[in-house]
């Protein structure tokens, strides 16, 4: 093989939302790029451990998966995050990447975008949630992550993306970042929006979406709820929305043909 890829996400327990969210584009970039290696990677190695312990399912880290690269003689390797923003994690994978290609320099490691970087990516993950609709009585809100304040920016700069497409309807707050579903409430209220579509916006709709988005009174639901406003909750990461897939798709084809 001529080069090799590999698909990196932090990581799920969850069987299901695995398959749905991450296996399905592993599968699209197995079909796209028939002569490489593609391999997946974690970067949470307590999910690793755990799934190795509990279902004896064996997870590549990032250091693991390149020295697989290293042993099959490929010396192109171009690396897929599956993050959404170049925060915390996204660090961590490039400086990882960083220290293998010091050990290793025979070996070309090239690092793709993750799903928000570029102006032209709000635009295209807009386009990519075209199931998204505006309704009159009904609003939309996504539940993020969240991280530091210097990429919880980009949530505030596609949620005004979506407004400037006429989706004022449209919410975006995070789980650990300064914008919360407490700030959300008084502007749903005074936009006199009565019922929410309650969404994660993350890549797989695991531990968080359903402990922290709709159990119990504390959860975003139960807030709501609270409030007087009517939730229809939806457990659908974006990775299993194609139109979010094409992007990761597209930054890996500009990374593969760049170099």
């Amino acid at each position: 093989m001529k080069k090799g890829i590999i698909v990196a996400s932090f990581g799920t327990t969850h069987e299901e939302t695995r398959k749905l969210c991450i296996e399905s584009i592993e599968n699209r970039v197995r079909r796209e790029h028939k002569d490489s290696m593609v391999l997946r990677t974690f970067t949470s190695q307590i999910i690793i451990d755990r799934l190795k312990k509990r279902e004896n399912y064996p997870i590549y880290n990032l250091t693991q998966a390149l020295e697989k690269m290293k042993d099959q003689r490929i010396h192109k390797v171009y690396i897929q995050p599956l993050y959404i923003l170049p925060g915390k994690e996204y660090k961590k994978l490039a400086k990882q990447a960083r220290e293998f290609s010091k050990e290793n320099t025979h070996i070309n490691v090239q690092i793709s975008k993750p799903l928000l970087v570029d102006h032209e990516d709000f635009d295209k993950v807009v386009e990519g949630l075209s199931f998204v609709r505006e309704k009159t009585e009904e609003g939309i809100l996504f539940m993020a992550h969240g991280s530091d304040f210097v990429t919880d920016k980009s949530y505030e700069v596609l949620e005004n993306r979506f407004k400037e497409k006429g989706h004022k309807n449209i919410f975006i707050a995070t789980l650990k970042g300064k914008k919360t579903v407490d700030h959300i409430i008084p502007l749903l209220k005074n936009q006199d929006i009565k019922k929410v579509q309650l969404m994660p916006f993350m890549l797989v709709a695991g531990r968080h979406a359903i402990r922290d988005m709709i159990s119990g009174e504390n959860s975003w639901k139960g807030k709501l709820l609270s409030a007087g406003i009517k939730v229809e909750e939806s457990l659908k990461g974006l990775g299993e929305i194609e139109g979010i897939q094409d992007i990761y798709m597209s930054h890996l084809r500009e990374i593969i043909c760049s170099h």
